[in-house]
């Protein structure tokens, strides 16, 4: 069921957070976590891993989205398992029927292309999306959330050209730990406005996002004139539906365009610049 005041009221709710994190993570510009500490005050400096540095960043996090929740009115549920949908799932106190999922998403900079990040995944258009009912590998089945939103981090990494990993610090040298990570972006949106119309990983059932940073602080995905219901069936159908390409050959679908073209609708609803201009811009 959706709830629509409500949601529109949590997403604004969502941005407002999403504009103040990044002053409560960083000083200067940079990330304040500088390794790890041991019982000995021994500290192990941070690799720029991604995995390593998205699952710290999460942990950082927590503590503001649980203070979030409680401030305003909403219980808030980690994901069972690992690998589970979504991140956090907010529950109202007033009404626990409205639910919504947030992700939590962090990518970084194109250090080539700085108007441009290295893109994220938007969830599964597998089982759980398919069947709204599912409860597999997701917290609730998909259709009890009202919304679907990210919250996403994009960060530049620094250039740490002396960096050693290896080393280890006092815990009084903390200060002169290098940042791995710095110059923070926070942003909150629905998932379907800033997803593309391509997977986002591998051989993996994920959604992509655009790249565009810009285009991702305004909600400018490539479904965005196209609307949510329009976006749910393209990836429902996603790699299934097969279509007769110009050489007479078949092909599973695999573009919004030719997704619009079988559906017999306009071209205009589709946003192709939201997935090419980095192509123009290399």
């Amino acid at each position: 069921m959706v709830y629509e005041n409500e949601k529109q009221n949590f997403l604004k709710l969502l941005k407002d957070l999403a504009g103040r994190l990044a002053s409560d993570i960083s000083s200067e510009g940079e990330w304040t976590i500088r390794g790890f500490v041991d019982i000995f005050r021994n500290v192990y400096s941070i690799s720029q891993d991604t995995k390593i540095v998205s699952k710290i960043l999460e942990l950082h996090l927590f503590p503001y989205f649980i203070a979030f929740a409680e401030n305003i009115g909403y219980e808030i549920e980690l994901a069972s398992y690992q690998n589970w949908y979504p991140d956090l799932t907010f529950i109202s106190k007033a009404n626990p029927k409205v639910k919504f999922a947030v992700d939590l998403k962090t990518t970084y900079r194109d250090e080539k292309c700085p108007d441009f990040c290295n893109g994220f995944t938007l969830g599964s258009h597998g089982e759980y999306f398919l069947d709204r009912t599912s409860t597999k590998n997701i917290q609730y089945p998909y259709a009890e959330y009202s919304g679907h939103f990210c919250l996403g981090i994009i960060y530049s990494r620094a250039a740490l050209d002396k960096y050693d990993e290896t080393k280890i610090y006092s815990i009084d040298e903390v200060n002169n730990i290098p940042a791995v990570i710095r110059n923070f972006l926070f942003f909150a949106e629905e998932k379907w406005k800033i997803a593309s119309d391509k997977s986002g990983s591998g051989n993996t059932a994920n959604i992509g996002s655009i790249q565009k940073i810009s285009d991702i602080l305004e909600g400018n995905g490539v479904f965005s004139k196209a609307g949510e219901r329009l976006f749910d069936d393209y990836w429902a159908n996603f790699g299934k539906i097969e279509l007769l390409s110009e050489d007479g050959k078949r092909k599973k679908l695999s573009s919004f365009s030719d997704y619009l073209k079988y559906r017999g609708l306009p071209q205009s609803l589709n946003n192709p610049k939201a997935q090419k201009r980095k192509e123009k811009n290399k």
